[in-house]
């Protein structure tokens, strides 16, 4: 990892404890810093004494596909600013590759890509990578990038005196590119790791490489389905860390012949593929999650974020697993948080709070677990951040705890509780994310009318299509 130390020199290191102590990991700017030539020269200085060659820079759209650039390494000063070129309707591309062209993103204008030089990595094999924020012309971020409404959602949060950290589950399916089938079982087994140890082997070695921790890894329920977590981490971090871990399994699978999928619903009658969101909040050093008076060790505040996540799901879906496959995935007894509820160690419900234990080593926090690989991680962390700030200022009512799986209740009891399936259809989450005045308010108009566009295409694609055809159309869609 390259990164700025106290006298503004760029150093690599694989393991971040190593180059900042964890006060500097909250120190996030509101918008990406212009570098000084001094600054990106030492850059690149250290990028050519590490035998990088190229840089590639990522830019994760409304439709949660990973366009990308890259550049000689000599070029890493102008990828990083004034950036490079391209045009506004990058901002509607859709999964099919269509451009969903609206009054606010047409043919007419340009914005610059720039890579972010903090957190660039070395991949290896001569290749780093860096994420991209979006700008116009004179260098000001722009409304729409979701790397920069992230930042800005953490630089609140966090001059309110709140800690956050994060981190994504990442599911995936493995595919032969011969046969096109996937792998056998069983759930959980020992068995599909040894039939690709050589891959998991190299996943391993490559994350390492990159600065990445794996905290675990394992065979899934799903048929060829792995999953991997990655340790917590500040917000803009950890969504990073997630692109970055997408980035590096697709490297490592066509290095072996493989195809990974990491769509919502990757085989006609599997178990979908998950991006589980894990979050943490403390004030002063105070967890929010645990040492307080309210349901298992709940504080006031933790309740508060809780009952307002609750309450505002239903209309942040087409944020959080927002594809025309989203909601294949979103079904009672899959384990991916089909309805709007918090639960103890609850798989069904949306919010799964894990409680601090001495089996849970990384203390307190919320998993949301109907979050899918088709969001922008972004986009999806910037408005936790933002809908759990909203929580506090409005001090929201904890609603009742579902300790049972509110997939087993008639219609009756979970209206009788207010219980919400959050699994109704694309065209429905589509709807209520263009009325959400609550998710205006955090992401801007600019982004979600381009969310909106982009996943209402989504919505006529599905018009016209079987449910057989959308997954074989779209399997590898959201595939680094």
């Amino acid at each position: 990892m390259l990164y700025f130390g106290h006298d503004g020199a760029p150093r690599f290191s694989s393991d971040r404890r190593e180059c900042a102590p964890d006060s500097l990991a909250l120190m996030t700017e509101p918008t990406l810093p212009h570098r000084s030539a001094h600054d990106v020269a030492r850059v690149i200085r250290d990028l050519d004494d590490a035998d990088v060659r190229i840089v590639i820079g990522t830019f994760v759209d409304n439709s949660g596909v990973f366009r990308a650039k890259q550049v000689p390494v000599a070029k890493t000063g102008s990828f990083h600013s004034p950036g490079l070129g391209a045009a506004p309707s990058w901002a509607v591309f859709a999964a099919d590759d269509l451009l969903v062209l609206t009054p606010a993103f047409s043919v007419v204008g340009d914005m610059r890509l720039r890579a972010d030089l903090d957190a660039i990595r070395n991949l290896g094999g001569g290749v780093a990578w860096a994420p991209i924020e979006l700008a116009d012309q004179q260098g000001t971020s722009l409304e729409h990038c979701a790397r920069g409404v992230l930042r800005r959602q953490q630089a609140a949060i966090e001059a309110e005196g709140i800690e956050a950290l994060a981190a994504f589950e990442i599911e995936f399916t493995c595919f032969d590119p011969v046969t096109g089938l996937v792998g056998e079982g069983p759930a959980y087994g020992l068995g599909p790791l040894l039939d690709r140890s050589e891959f998991l082997d190299d996943v391993h070695q490559s994350f390492a490489f990159a600065g990445l921790k794996i905290e675990q890894l394992h065979a899934e329920y799903g048929l060829g389905q792995i999953e991997l977590t990655t340790e917590p981490a500040a917000p803009l971090q950890a969504a990073d860390n997630y692109v970055l871990a997408r980035v590096v399994l697709g490297r490592v699978a066509r290095a072996h012949g493989m195809k990974l999928s990491f769509s919502p619903q990757p085989v006609l009658n599997g178990i979908g593929n998950g991006a589980h969101l894990h979050i943490s909040f403390a004030r002063s050093g105070e967890p929010l999650f645990s040492g307080g008076s309210g349901p298992h060790a709940l504080t006031d505040e933790g309740g508060a974020v809780i009952g307002g996540l609750v309450k505002w799901l239903p209309e942040s879906m087409g944020v959080l697993a927002p594809s025309l496959l989203s909601s294949t995935r979103l079904q009672p007894g899959h384990w991916s948080g089909a309805f709007a509820c918090w639960g103890l160690e609850n798989r069904e419900a949306a919010l799964r709070l894990c409680e601090a234990t001495p089996g849970n080593p990384r203390g307190a926090n919320l998993e949301i677990k109907c979050v899918d690989h088709s969001a922008n991680p972004y986009s999806a962390v910037a408005l936790i951040l933002g809908l759990s700030r909203r929580s506090l200022e409005q001090e929201v009512e904890l609603p009742d705890e579902v300790p049972t799986d509110p997939g087993m209740m008639d219609d009756d009891e979970r209206a009788s509780r207010n219980i919400i399936a959050i699994g109704g259809g694309q065209a429905n989450s589509v709807d209520a994310l263009r009325s959400s005045q609550v998710v205006r308010d955090v992401l801007g108009d600019v982004l979600v009318d381009a969310m909106v566009a982009v996943r209402g295409h989504e919505v006529e694609i599905a018009k016209s299509k079987s449910l057989e055809e959308l997954v074989e159309k779209f399997r590898f869609a959201w595939s680094a």
